[in-house]
């Protein structure tokens, strides 16, 4: 957390992204990790779902600050055995600042006061139980880490390492890595897996909104399935937009 008399640093997120790019783009990523945290110490988050590949990144944070803060957005709708993982892996990798992230009570009351919203507007539920909160979250923050990949989704598949998210550094440092990358990494690390991994669900998100992937269908398409909704909003374009689905 920043002490009081701190302020954020002023950047230039397109000047920033430049040169990081240029000099980091290809580095592993707990070297691109430690270069965040040199350039904006104690202003740096990291964002994850403890979903089905987030061990890879957590352990690699692990490895360079287990005091960097880690936000879950928990939407209140995660599935149990998400929480119980968080809770396993952190103990794991000796994670030391892990922060859940929920929705404003009074936001809720107002807009979802029987649960029921993400039955009738899916777009809608993702903003009050996910993108608002997270919002706030980051305000004290000039750069957050997110575990996205290209591979994921047609919509990722020009992800940089290093963005512009609005006045704010995001920095995607597994980007390149494939299925098989994170495997390999889990493998050899002896990472614990998410149990609703072995269940068929390779993309993790809140239960309302999640079901199996059956054998050759996308990862992804377990998520808000049956309609063309593929991001829950929290992530932003290079325009520093929120990438909403449409």
């Amino acid at each position: 957390m920043l002490h009081e008399r701190e302020t954020l640093r002023v950047i230039r997120p397109a000047d920033q992204v430049e040169r990081l790019r240029t000099t980091y783009e290809g580095a592993w990523g707990p070297e691109v990790l430690q270069v965040v945290l040199d350039e904006f110490p104690g202003q740096v988050a990291l964002v994850s779902s403890f979903g089905a590949e987030a061990a890879v990144l957590l352990h690699m944070a692990a490895q360079v600050d287990r005091d960097m803060p880690v936000l879950l957005v928990d939407t209140l709708m995660l599935f149990q055995e998400t929480l119980d993982y968080q809770k396993t892996l952190s103990a794991h990798l000796g994670l030391r600042n892990v922060q859940h992230i929920r929705p404003n009570p009074l936001d809720l009351a107002r807009v979802d006061p029987n649960g029921t919203l993400h039955q009738r507007d899916t777009d809608s539920c993702c903003d009050i139980r996910k993108v608002l909160p997270l919002e706030r979250a980051l305000e004290p923050y000039a750069a957050l880490v997110s575990g996205r990949k290209r591979y994921q989704a047609a919509t990722r598949a020009k992800l940089e390492v290093f963005e512009v998210d609005g006045a704010r550094l995001k920095v995607n440092p597994l980007a390149g890595w494939s299925a098989s990358d994170l495997r390999t990494y889990m493998d050899v690390n002896e990472l614990p897996r998410h149990p609703l991994v072995a269940q068929g669900y390779p993309s993790i998100g809140c239960a309302p909104c999640t079901t199996k992937v059956a054998p050759g269908e996308d990862p992804r398409a377990g998520r808000w399935r049956g309609t063309e909704k593929v991001e829950c909003g929290i992530h932003f374009g290079s325009d520093g937009r929120i990438q909403r689905a449409s």
